[in-house]
């Protein structure tokens, strides 16, 4: 999910939804995940409360912090970010809240944690299930007694601050297993959201890389550049295991690797070949359409018996969702209208799409 201001996404909101946003904001993509995402950004803007995000890696969970943060009452204030995985374990009180000069070796100067970096706005600890066990003790009394105490200081510090954590792992499995603590997690969760990942929505796919094609061109002053429909049936193909984040950099290195104005498969390939592509039903029919390293769009269908040309069309559409206008991508077909009248022709049922 890639987010930005605009007004924009309000025309697939309701009316009572539209009339009670309190920020306009864009969320690049069409599938019902990324409505359920702007309505659920909605109602955590308006309440006050602690949000867990899960999802893999890429997924933007620290965009929807962003944007809950930005239509929030405390868009005003500081949004500030720390990535509990990338802290020193001697050094994680400090970082948090900060430490008074000679605290320790090292400490010349006071400094301030990230919990008072962002009073009157919003903390995210990122990958907050890193945190070792003796940080989320503490961790845990600061968020109960709203203060703070730096290290190697003797006064308390009332903190006004709205927390959110985010996490790639499953942080009551964390639970379970005693990695993790009962009572911080329910902290923690009181509103939680599970990120959906890119293969899960792939009506997304195409809608984010035609925006990030329009992005890094227009940072890098370039001409106007288009996917062929070859190079978007990659794309819907591609289990993207690095999501968003992913897609975003193989549109980038695409745009280096491209000299014309259209974008083709051969500029897709080299980047994404070494990971298999989702399609592998069309390899268990019988198919050689895909090959294990090397994704590409189907065969032609006329080089197809009837029946595999049903398979085909029923397993392009699974995979795209019903979405017609990417299964025609899928299948090398020339528009959403051709697909169809060939499922009439196959006597596909119409609920597909």
């Amino acid at each position: 999910m890639y987010f930005e201001s605009t007004k924009g996404i309000a025309s697939i909101l309701t009316k009572g939804e539209r009339e009670n946003r309190i920020l306009p904001m864009k969320i690049i993509g069409q599938s019902l995940q990324t409505l359920e995402m702007i309505r659920f950004i909605d109602k955590a803007a308006t309440n006050d409360i602690s949000v867990l995000l899960e999802g893999e890696s890429g997924t933007g969970k620290e965009l929807v912090a962003q944007a809950i943060h930005d239509a929030s009452s405390r868009a005003a204030g500081p949004f500030v970010a720390v990535n509990c995985g990338a802290l020193n374990a001697n050094l994680i009180e400090s970082e948090l809240f900060g430490h008074e000069r000679g605290a320790f070796t090292g400490a010349i100067a006071r400094r301030l944690g990230r919990f008072e970096r962002a009073q009157g706005g919003t903390l995210l600890l990122d990958e907050v299930g890193e945190l070792p066990l003796p940080a989320q003790v503490k961790l845990l009394r600061a968020l109960q007694e709203r203060r703070i105490e730096r290290v190697g200081g003797v006064k308390e510090i009332k903190i006004d601050i709205r927390v959110m954590a985010a996490t790639n792992r499953n942080l009551w499995a964390e639970v379970e297993a005693g990695n993790f603590r009962q009572d911080l997690y329910f902290r923690l969760a009181v509103i939680n959201l599970k990120l959906t990942p890119l293969r899960d929505r792939r009506e997304d796919i195409i809608p984010l890389a035609q925006h990030f094609l329009q992005l890094h061109n227009l940072r890098k002053s370039r001409p106007p550049r288009v996917l062929t429909p070859e190079a978007e049936a990659i794309l819907l193909l591609y289990e993207w295991p690095g999501n968003v984040r992913e897609l975003e950099n193989v549109i980038e290195c695409a745009l280096a690797l491209t000299d014309g104005e259209r974008i083709h498969s051969d500029a897709l390939i080299p980047q994404i070949k070494s990971r298999p592509p989702l399609a592998s039903a069309f390899r268990d029919a019988g198919h050689p359409a895909i090959e294990t390293q090397l994704p590409s769009i189907p065969p032609s269908l006329n080089d197809l018996a009837l029946r595999d040309r049903r398979e085909l069309v029923k397993n392009a559409l699974s995979q795209c969702r019903g979405n017609r206008t990417h299964a025609a991508r899928l299948l090398g077909l020339p528009s959403r209208y051709v697909l169809y009248r060939l499922m009439k022709k196959l006597h596909i049922d119409d609920s597909f799409g």
